[in-house]
């Protein structure tokens, strides 16, 4: 076989494979070293297209508190004044980005770092000032993503690694959830691919006790989600994280996973790991 004749082959190999990891990491990896480093590992390994979503860890807030600049939150959310715009593109798009594209580049994966503002790939709107001024915060609607090009970039063998700032089409950046870009990409690419979106993080999944790492309920359905939530076995801080999870899976994404980061090299052996989210059992 000439080599041309094994790059078609490859080629044609990379087309007909529709199945897509969306995966999404939390502080719990970016602030620990170790511990991206084995995620990335395991990452790489993942066969087939795959993309990663990451917010900020303690990076932004820690800059922030250096810079003079007080960390502002509301139930956990953090208000995204100018100041703090500044830090967290600095923080999110640039020293967090490009260390875990780089981190992948000396693992083989041609990963190429992003904000929502390049390519024009994630489009958002100011959150309105109803109760809370939130600042520069962009909220995601169906029209938000660009899967085409998401998916031509992958077709062209990179690896997209997207950070939570996004733009309004005005010149505008804004910060915005990860979880939610995660989600919101995994639904606007699953009209094209086999789409998984998985969250990792600290827990091994959902658990029944959360002070139990014993307790994993292994899979959730629908029925079995509204039964769990009726006997307030769902701790209350995981709710938010399912709500989106389930919209995600009625808007065709295949399944969805929250588990531990460590755990991920298992989906390369077809090893079931943290809890699995679907239509049914």
């Amino acid at each position: 076989m000439s080599k041309s004749d094994t790059v078609s082959t490859q080629s044609e190999t990379i087309k007909d494979d529709k199945k897509l990891y969306v995966i999404k990491i939390g502080g719990n990896v970016i602030d620990n070293s170790e511990n991206l480093y084995k995620f990335l590992k395991d990452f790489t390994a993942l066969p087939g297209y795959k993309i990663l979503v990451h917010g900020g860890g303690k990076v932004a807030t820690q800059l922030s508190e250096t810079l003079g600049i007080e960390p502002k939150l509301v139930d956990g959310r953090r208000i995204t004044d100018i100041e703090t715009l500044r830090v967290v593109t600095m923080v999110y798009g640039g020293l967090i980005n490009k260390n875990i594209v780089a981190q992948l580049q000396r693992n083989g994966n041609n990963a190429i770092g992003l904000t929502g503002a390049d390519g024009d790939f994630i489009r958002t709107k100011k959150r309105p000032v109803k109760t809370i001024d939130y600042g520069f915060v962009g909220d995601i609607d169906e029209n938000s993503i660009n899967p085409q090009s998401i998916s031509n970039l992958m077709e062209a063998r990179f690896t997209p690694v997207f950070c939570a700032i996004t733009h309004d089409g005005d010149g505008q950046l804004l910060n915005t959830n990860a979880d939610t870009i995660a989600s919101a990409i995994a639904v606007a690419l699953a009209k094209l691919y086999e789409t998984t979106l998985i969250y990792c993080f600290e827990k091994k999944g959902v658990l029944k006790d959360i002070n139990d790492e014993h307790s994993l309920i292994k899979d959730i359905d629908p029925l079995k989600y509204e039964d769990l939530k009726t006997q307030q076995i769902i701790h209350s801080g995981m709710l938010p994280k399912l709500d989106n999870a389930f919209t995600a899976i009625s808007s065709g994404v295949k399944a969805v996973i929250i588990g531990h980061s460590d755990d991920l090299g298992k989906l390369k052996h077809n090893q079931p790991f943290g809890t699995r989210l679907s239509k049914s059992l």
